[in-house]
């Protein structure tokens, strides 16, 4: 039995590691940037847990380090991907965005596990960092 190569799947991927501290993030970054350049599609980036960090707005690198929360949006603006946080995980953490204030980055959304949810039905496959 042949394997065709040019199946397309499609994917939702959970990040749960922070934008920084540890390599989560950025391997989910790279894997992520790898899928779309082969031609998957990436229905939906959950952020959870820690992982809502990669959504703050202050995150601010020094000049010589990778930015990953802008690499991100880069990401998302060129493949047409959504960038979905928890919203739970994100008030536990400070990341916030209501009428007293907001420090979720343009680009990213505050939404619940049911998004994450609806994301996971229509996926072939779904990828925890």
């Amino acid at each position: 039995m042949q394997v065709s190569t040019n199946v397309s799947l499609n994917y939702t991927l959970i990040v749960m590691g922070p934008v920084y501290g540890t390599q989560q993030s950025y391997l989910a970054y790279q894997f992520a940037s790898e899928l779309v350049t082969t031609k998957h599609a990436i229905k939906q980036i959950f952020f959870y847990a820690d992982g809502v960090t990669n959504a703050n707005l202050f995150t601010c690198p020094a000049n010589d380090e990778f930015d990953l929360r802008s690499a991100w949006l880069q990401l998302a603006h060129n493949f047409d991907i959504s960038l979905v946080i928890c919203t739970s995980a994100g008030l536990r953490r400070g990341i916030i965005q209501d009428e007293k204030g907001n420090n979720i980055a343009d680009g990213f959304q505050a939404n619940g596990l049911t998004a994450l949810s609806e994301a996971i039905a229509v996926s072939d496959r779904v990828i925890t960092f």
